[in-house]
C-alpha cells in the first residue's frame, strides 16, 4: 500500500548492494580456490563484531519481527522473555559450551556428537536437524517474509505470496550458495545495522501515531495508561496466552530448554562462533550479541502492542478507520501476524518505507542464508562426506554444499505456502522445534558434563524423547508446550542416565570429555560484559514483573 517509486528504488538498491557485497567478500583469493574450511567456516577468520552481528542477523528474521509482533499484539511484552533470557543464555554458552567446541575444532554440532558418542547417533541427529531446518525453519521464514512483503508492497490478499517466496529465495541464494559462510557473516554486519535502524524508525514513527495529537513520549505514555497489563512479563493462569507463556515457568522451566538448545546446539546459530579467529574472539562476539538481544523487544514486540492499542480503541475514536476489518479472519478470529506489516503500510512515509522494508527483508534474507549454509554444512560434512565422499576433493565438497543448499531452498519454497492456516507462526516454530530439541539438548549437555553417559544411553534418550514429547502434547494431558519441553527434557535425562548406568564399554570411557576449571576461565572484558547484562536483566524484570 502506498509503496512509491522512491521506495522501490531504495528496495532495489538494497538487493543489489547486499548481493554485490556478498559476492565481493567471498571471492576467491588469487591462487587459492575455496576449500571446505573456507566455505563452511569462513576460513576461521571472523572477528568478534562480525560474530555478534551475524548471530543476531541469523536469529532475527520474519518469525521474530512478524511472529513476535503478532504475539505482542496477542499477549504483550511477555513474549520478550525469548529475547531477554536469550541474552543470559548467550553468556552461559560463551563461558561453558564454546571452550569445548572450539577446543575440539568441529565443523558441526553432529560432528561433536560423533566425537563424544559415535557415528550412528551423529547420523540420526544430523537427519533430524536437516528435516527441522527445511520443514520448520526455512518454510516459516519464507512464508512469513513473503506474507509481510505482500501486505506492504501488494494489496495484502495473498496473491503475491508465492512470487515473494521466490524473490526472497533468489536473493539469499544469489550470494550464500556461492560464497558460503564468509558471504553470510560479512553481509550480516550490514544487515543487522539496517535491521536495528529500520526497526527503531518503525517503532518511533508508530508511537507518534498512537494518539491523535502525536508525540513519541505521549504515545508511550498512552500505551502504559491504556494497556498496562500488556507490559506484564509474567502471565497468570487466567490469561489467554498462558498456554504459550506459562507464568513463572517461563523463567525457571521450559524456556531454558528452548534457549539452551537454540543458542548452544543449533547449527545455523553456533556455526559463526566456530568460525572465529580464536576462543576469546568468539566469546566477545557472543557477549556483543547478548547486548543486542536486550534491545530487540523494542523493535519486534512494542510495535505489536502499539497495534493492539489502536485495535482496541472505541469505534469512532480510532486513529485508523476500519482497523478491525484489517485483522479479521474468515473464521471470526484475529490475524495477529498482520500487525507489523499493517503498521508499516499505514504509518511509514514515502522513502522511509523503502528503508524499513529493506530492513525487514535484510532480516529475512540473512536468516535464510544462514539456514541454507548450515543445512549444506551438515549434509555435506556429516552425511555425504563420511558415507559417499570419503575420497572426494575439497572442490567436490564445496560443490555438494552448494547443490544441497539449493535443493533445501526449493523444498522449503514448495512447502512454505502450506503455513497460511497457522494463527501465530512464532509459536508454531517453538512448538514443533520443541518436539526434538529437549532430547537433543539432554544428549548434548550430558555428553559435555557427565563422562559416564554411554552411546547406547544417548541413542535411547534421543529416539524415545520424540514419542514422549508427542504423548505430552495430547489434549487430555493439558500441558502448555513450554512445560511439555521441560518434562520431555527431564524424562530424557532419566532415560539416558538409567541406560548409561547399566551399559558401558571401552569406547564410552574413551570418548568422555575431561573438563578442568582452567578451560572455563574467561578474560576480564567478557566478565565485565556478562555482569553488566545480568544487572540490566535484573532491572528489566523488576520493572516489568
Amino acid at each position: 500500500m502506498n509503496f512509491s517509486n522512491i521506495d522501490y528504488v531504495v528496495f532495489a538498491l538494497y538487493i543489489i548492494g547486499i548481493v554485490g557485497l556478498g559476492l565481493y567478500v567471498s571471492r576467491n583469493k588469487k591462487g587459492h580456490e575455496k576449500d571446505s574450511k573456507d566455505y563452511f567456516l569462513a576460513g576461521n577468520s571472523l572477528t568478534w563484531w562480525a560474530i555478534g552481528a551475524s548471530l543476531i542477523a541469523a536469529n532475527i528474521s520474519a518469525e521474530q519481527i512478524i511472529g513476535m509482533s503478532g504475539s505482542g499484539f496477542a499477549g504483550g511484552l511477555a513474549i520478550a522473555s525469548y529475547e531477554w533470557m536469550a541474552a543470559l543464555t548467550l553468556i552461559i554458552v560463551g563461558k561453558y559450551f564454546l571452550p569445548v567446541f572450539i577446543e575440539k575444532k568441529i565443523y558441526t554440532i553432529p560432528e561433536y556428537i560423533e566425537k563424544r558418542y559415535n557415528k550412528t547417533l551423529k547420523t540420526i541427529l544430523a537427519i533430524f536437524w536437516i528435516f527441522l531446518f527445511i520443514f520448520v525453519n526455512l518454510t516459516s521464514v519464507l512464508f512469513l517474509g513473503a506474507k509481510a512483503l505482500d501486505t506492504i508492497m501488494g494489496v495484502g490478499d495473498g496473491t503475491l505470496i508465492l512470487p515473494f517466496i521466490v524473490l526472497l529465495g533468489v536473493i539469499a541464494a544469489a550470494y550464500s550458495l556461492y560464497g558460503g559462510l564468509s558471504a553470510v557473516a560479512w553481509t550480516d554486519v550490514i544487515q543487522v545495522i539496517l535491521l536495528v535502524l529500520g526497526g527503531i524508525i518503525a517503532t518511533v514513527i508508530a508511537l507518534d501515531h498512537v494518539t491523535p495529537d502525536g508525540g513519541v513520549i505521549a504515545g508511550m505514555s498512552h500505551l502504559f495508561d491504556t494497556a498496562g497489563d500488556r507490559f506484564d512479563m509474567i502471565l497468570d493462569r487466567s490469561h489467554p496466552e498462558f498456554d504459550n507463556l506459562p507464568g513463572i515457568a517461563v523463567l525457571v522451566g521450559g524456556m531454558w530448554i528452548a534457549n539452551l538448545y537454540y543458542w548452544g546446539f543449533n547449527q545455523y546459530i553456533i556455526q559463526r562462533t566456530l568460525a572465529a579467529k580464536s576462543l576469546k574472539e568468539a566469546q566477545k562476539g557472543i557477549a556483543f550479541a547478548a547486548f543486542l538481544k536486550l534491545i530487540i523487544p523494542l523493535i519486534v514486540v512494542v510495535p505489536g502492542i502499539i497495534v493492539y492499542v489502536l485495535y482496541m480503541q472505541p469505534e469512532g475514536t480510532a486513529v485508523i478507520d476500519g482497523i478491525r476489518d484489517s485483522f479479521a479472519k474468515g473464521d471470526g478470529g484475529i490475524n495477529y501476524d498482520k500487525a507489523y506489516p499493517w503498521l508499516i503500510s499505514h504509518f511509514i512515509p514515502v522513502g522511509l518505507k523503502g528503508v524499513v522494508v529493506a530492513a525487514l527483508t535484510a532480516a529475512i534474507v540473512s536468516s535464510l542464508a544462514s539456514m541454507l549454509n548450515s543445512t549444506a554444512t551438515i549434509f555435506t560434512m556429516d552425511i555425504y562426506k563420511p558415507y559417499i565422499g570419503k575420497d572426494k576433493s575439497e572442490k567436490q565438497l564445496v560443490k555438494v554444499g552448494r547443490m544441497s543448499a539449493a535443493i533445501a531452498l526449493i523444498i522449503g519454497g514448495l512447502v512454505a505456502p502450506l503455513l497460511s492456516s497457522v494463527p501465530q507462526a512464532f509459536q508454531y516454530i517453538q512448538e514443533y522445534t520443541g518436539l526434538v530439541s529437549p532430547g537433543i539438548l539432554a544428549v548434548a549437555m550430558l555428553g559435555l558434563f557427565w563422562k559416564k553417559v554411554t552411546t547406547r544411553g544417548a541413542i535411547y534418550g534421543a529416539l524415545l524423547s520424540i514419542p514422549v514429547a508427542l504423548f505430552l502434547k495430547l489434549d487430555f494431558i493439558g500441558l502448555p508446550f513450554m512445560d511439555q519441553m521441560l518434562y520431555t527434557f527431564l524424562i530424557s535425562i532419566v532415560i539416558i542416565a538409567m541406560v548409561s548406568l547399566t551399559t558401558s564399554d571401552v569406547d564410552d570411557d574413551k570418548n568422555g570429555i575431561s573438563l578442568t576449571s582452567e578451560i572455563f576461565v574467561t578474560e576480564r572484558a567478557f566478565n565485565i560484559m556478562a555482569y553488566t547484562i545480568l544487572l540490566i536483566l535484573a532491572v528489566l524484570y523488576t520493572v516489568f514483573w
